[in-house]
């Protein structure tokens, strides 16, 4: 079996002191993504950089204190690589893949935008960028072997089902109809929603939930973090399912683990 969890840990720091290292403790999987460290490799404290038992590998932003991606495994990662090959984002922190035995692992933070504004040009350029990324990565894994398995904060809801309030949401980003239509061209493009693919006639699980007010309470969030994956490994998955923290004053990000078990 390999079970992976995902997560937006909201500054690792911070989460660290809040619960994340407890969650880690109790968790069974193989794989953890990361994202929105805000934190150098150097910043972080043993314990939280690689915890007993694991690898971790990190791609921290030029930016102090911004982005930040990383990954834990079980077990050593035989190569790591950061970044997808286009120059503007190469240091911004938000990609980063391994290689472990049959498969790839990636943990990505795309970028949040905001209409009307140079972030979300930079999101644009992004998923311009990305999107071809990915179909070169799924080819060349095939070659080999191995399947493909991208984590993340992807900050997009693709469905009307993914959003609690997508009514109002519809000319904000992260559920423009551009933006889903990229997120359903990635998925036309050899990969696969897995939570979605295992639940399909669910609203939500939503993953992200705002601070203010009673969002959490209420449970008016957005299902934004994902785990898609390549064909052969969307047939082994098993069981996927959001670990929502059973009470507000519980959370230790504004997100919480995605986590995926997949057959041998």
């Amino acid at each position: 079996m390999l079970t992976v969890s995902t997560v937006n840990v909201n500054g690792l720091r911070a989460a660290a002191k809040k619960g994340y290292l407890e969650w880690l403790a109790t968790s069974s999987a193989d794989v953890v993504c990361l994202q929105e460290v805000r934190a150098e490799p150097a910043e972080l404290t043993p314990e939280v950089h690689s915890p007993d038992g694991w690898h971790g590998v990190y791609a921290p932003s030029v930016l102090k204190g911004r982005a930040g991606v990383g990954i834990l495994s079980r077990v050593e990662p035989t190569s790591v690589r950061v970044g997808f090959g286009t120059a503007e984002f190469e240091s911004s922190g938000r990609y980063v893949e391994i290689e472990l035995p049959g498969v790839v692992v990636a943990s990505l933070y795309l970028p949040s935008g905001d209409v009307g504004t140079a972030k979300q040009d930079e999101k644009d350029r992004f998923m311009a960028a990305f999107l071809p990324y990915l179909v070169s990565l799924r080819e060349k894994a095939a070659v080999s072997g191995r399947e493909v398995l991208v984590c993340g904060d992807w900050n997009i809801a693709h469905q009307q089902a993914d959003l609690k309030n997508w009514k109002t949401n519809q000319k904000e980003s992260g559920f423009l109809p551009y933006e889903r239509e990229w997120m359903t061209s990635v998925f036309a493009s050899g990969y696969h929603d897995v939570m979605r693919a295992l639940h399909p006639d669910v609203t939500g699980p939503y993953s992200w939930w705002s601070y203010r007010g009673k969002a959490f309470d209420n449970d008016s969030g957005w299902r934004i973090d994902y785990q898609v994956a390549t064909d052969g490994l969307l047939a082994r998955a098993q069981t996927a399912v959001v670990e929502r923290a059973a009470t507000y004053a519980e959370r230790w990000s504004d997100h919480a683990p995605v986590t995926v078990t997949y057959s041998d």
